[in-house]
């Protein structure tokens, strides 16, 4: 026993102890460079591909459940909401598409962008407890966007409860514009994103399969080093210091967003600690909640450089779509909470439930109504 003593109490052990925490460290941005230039090359593969196919289905229609599923299915193949509502915004600007018909697509937008973090949470779909909570604590995201378009886009509809309250605010802001932001993170891993769909000949199927490898690896050994690292002393600095308390979670989702331009990137850097245990469902659903907000930043830029007041209405439109929604599930959080235990749950039976509700939900079931609706 005194020799154990004396050999912790080595001068070596100490620093045999910071090196290796500091390598760890060192291992987790690695890991989470490689996650985040995964995610960017993913997307700007899926906008190589269908970026002009997205642009061709964003013709007017006065049917608000197609508008919905034309935002859903546009953002859905792209994998960013920045970019749909920025081209949503753009053709407001330009008087191509009415203020009153973008409305819902945005609202689509929002739950088409969900569907990368369900992407990312099926890197974990070989390990089933940590499958479980990974995909669960995507899918809330899921249910709180559908269930705020539930509520919000039939009063929508027929009061235009968004649209009356967007136009006043926008009324109080006339005269700002030409504004520009950088997203830091889009400056380290665009210029890696763009070299590397330039050396597979601008192949967009390539460069999305190298990406989901990428994104496999990353992830894959970003629970192993949080794992090897000591978990416990982990979870207690998030919760003790990043999701102390739920609006501490939301404002971090706001900012966090705000700043990277990407509620893709900022949701699904959450997949990991998710499937680790490091976070659980109640305290992220905030922090997505703030995500949601944050990432009508982009649209509000874009709306700012075309000079358009209807544009700048319809990133007012995205904002109070998103607030609205938070004012009435986070007191009733336990819905969407319920709905994605429930679903996560299901995927326990079968790998093939959690694939084919990304197939079903996000791809066909918005082509099937686009297609016999419009």
């Amino acid at each position: 026993m005194t020799d154990i003593l004396k050999e912790r109490m080595s001068p070596l052990s100490q620093p045999e102890r910071i090196g290796e925490t500091v390598l760890r460290i060192l291992a987790i941005i690695g890991l989470l460079y490689l996650f985040i230039l995964s995610i960017t090359l993913l997307g700007s593969s899926f906008k190589l591909a269908g970026k002009e196919f997205a642009e061709s289905i964003f013709s007017t229609t006065s049917n608000p459940m197609v508008g919905l599923m034309i935002g859903m299915l546009a953002t859905a193949i792209i994998q960013s909401s920045s970019t749909t509502t920025s081209i949503i915004v753009g053709l407001v600007g330009t008087g191509f598409l009415s203020f009153e018909n973008a409305i819902p697509m945005v609202m689509g937008a929002n739950i088409g962008t969900t569907v990368t973090n369900l992407i990312v949470s099926l890197a974990h779909i070989s390990r089933s407890g940590e499958f479980k909570r990974a995909f669960a604590g995507s899918v809330v995201h899921d249910f709180f966007n559908i269930c705020a378009v539930i509520v919000l886009l039939p009063l929508q509809a027929y009061f235009n409860i968004i649209g009356e309250s967007a136009k006043f605010i926008e009324r109080l802001f006339e005269g700002y514009g030409g504004l520009e932001f950088s997203s830091p993170l889009a400056a380290i891993t665009k210029p890696v994103a763009k070299w590397i769909i330039h050396i597979t000949g601008d192949t967009a199927w390539i460069a999305a399969v190298l990406a989901i490898v990428l994104l496999f690896i990353a992830l894959r050994y970003i629970v192993v080093v949080l794992k090897s690292m000591v978990l416990a002393k982990v979870e207690r600095f998030f919760h003790r210091y990043i999701f102390r308390t739920p609006v501490l979670g939301l404002v971090l989702g706001i900012v966090l967003t705000a700043v990277v331009q990407s509620s893709s990137i900022t949701t699904s850097l959450m997949v990991p600690l998710l499937g680790a245990g490091v976070v659980t469902i109640s305290q992220v659903f905030p922090y997505m909640m703030g995500a949601n907000i944050g990432t009508t930043v982009t649209a509000f830029l874009a709306s700012f450089v075309t000079g358009s007041p209807e544009a700048v209405s319809l990133a007012f439109a995205h904002l109070l779509f998103n607030v609205y929604g938070m004012a009435i599930f986070w007191p009733l959080k336990k819905i969407p909470i319920w709905l994605a235990v429930k679903l996560a749950d299901l995927t326990q039976r079968s790998k093939l439930i959690p694939i084919l509700y990304i197939v079903v939900v996000f791809f066909l079931l918005p082509g099937i109504i686009i297609l016999v609706m419009r």
